[in-house]
């Protein structure tokens, strides 16, 4: 039988309505920006990151978590004594930063939230050096401040032997018109950038395949990939900051970006006008995403449902921008290439990889 997402205890269903319900409820104190001289632009609910308009600029501002990739860190440490906390913190930087961009707006500044079972995890001088130089370094290579941070100890709420990461991250849009705006028109083309691996995303499925198997993380995943699954699986994330700030200075209209994480390839639909996203060049499945179909066993629905599976951010943009586009993709260090169309169909709203046919519908992706 198949595994799914929710065999690992992640049910998007329960906690898109969780979400849905904050929006809401955060709705009602929209009033309260007008006393400190600002206002929330139209339609920012429910996007990637919250934006806040001034007179000149706009503020962004996303808190986000890394989730359960460091239990993969500490597994590997302990079967192979091979310390990945240095990319444990790319993770988490990269999973803040990652959306924060999505609107136009560049990093000036991450915090670090990491919560503790007991303070004695932080007494692991190699473990925890790795982290704070991997935070460092993700800072500076999104071009942003390490501004601070809280290490709370919450015995009897986190595991005594784990760590919660997670962050905040302020950034600013200037000029108001690098605002991505959602101004998505029927033939705009679909850029990917390339992810490094699961980056943060579908790790609890992980986890879980990973308990099946008779070597663990340190199953070779084949495939012409080298690397044991452990390896694979913590690769650093890409972080695709440089590239927007790419476009901005080369002066490219970005129409819409979609950060792919959580809910698949179903992210690409994440803005709230009905278009069909249809991905002609889906690009080759890289060797992990295979050894995760196969091993699990995944679906090819489930794993595009619930993976990045090779692709970590969507560029919407003008077809006679895309040579240019891809060209700041390189530029940036990241791997391109043009993946396919979006097509107006009345109000009909889904995803559509033909090739390997498969298709999602607007009700498989409730973000508002």
């Amino acid at each position: 039988m198949s595994l799914s997402y929710e065999a690992s205890g992640v049910n998007y269903d329960q906690l898109d309505a969780f979400k849905r319900a904050c929006q809401q409820a955060a709705s009602e104190t929209t009033r309260n920006l007008a006393a400190r001289g600002y206002a929330e632009p139209s339609g920012v609910r429910g996007e990637s990151a919250y934006l806040i308009e001034a007179g000149d600029h706009f503020l962004a501002h996303v808190e986000e978590g890394l989730g359960t990739k460091n239990l993969v860190a500490d597994a590997v440490l302990r079967e192979t004594g091979e310390n990945f906390y240095a990319a444990i913190a790319t993770d988490t930087v990269a999973t803040i930063v990652n959306d924060l961009v999505t609107c136009g707006a560049l990093p000036v500044s991450v915090a670090m939230h990491a919560a503790a079972g007991d303070s004695a995890w932080f007494a692991d001088t190699a473990r925890m050096t790795a982290l704070v130089n991997g935070w460092r370094d993700a800072c500076n290579l999104c071009g942003a401040v390490w501004g601070g941070g809280e290490t709370p100890t919450l015995r009897g709420i986190v595991n005594a032997e784990a760590l919660v990461l997670a962050g905040s991250a302020i950034g600013r849009i200037f000029p108001k018109s690098n605002r991505v705006t959602g101004t998505v028109s029927d033939g705009d083309a679909i850029v990917f950038l390339a992810s490094s691996g699961v980056q943060t995303n579908g790790l609890s499925l992980c986890r879980l395949i990973a308990d099946k198997l008779p070597q663990g993380y340190r199953t070779p995943i084949g495939h012409g990939d080298g690397r044991t699954f452990g390896q694979a699986l913590l690769a650093p994330s890409a972080i695709y900051a440089g590239f927007v700030e790419a476009c901005q200075k080369r002066g490219l209209p970005l129409h819409y970006l979609a950060h792919i994480t959580g809910h698949g390839w179903r992210k690409l639909m994440r803005l709230d006008e009905p278009f069909v996203y249809r991905i002609e060049e889906p690009g080759g499945e890289p060797a992990l995403f295979q050894f995760l179909r196969e091993a699990g066993p995944i679906s090819l629905e489930e794993a595009y449902a619930t993976f990045n599976q090779g692709a970590g951010f969507a560029a919407y943009v003008h077809p006679r921008d895309v040579a240019a586009v891809l060209a700041a993709a390189e530029a940036s260090g990241h791997r391109a290439w043009r993946a396919g169309t979006v097509v107006k169909r009345g109000s009909e709203k889904r995803v559509e990889i033909p090739s390997l046919n498969l298709a999602y519908d607007a009700g498989s992706l409730r973000l508002r």
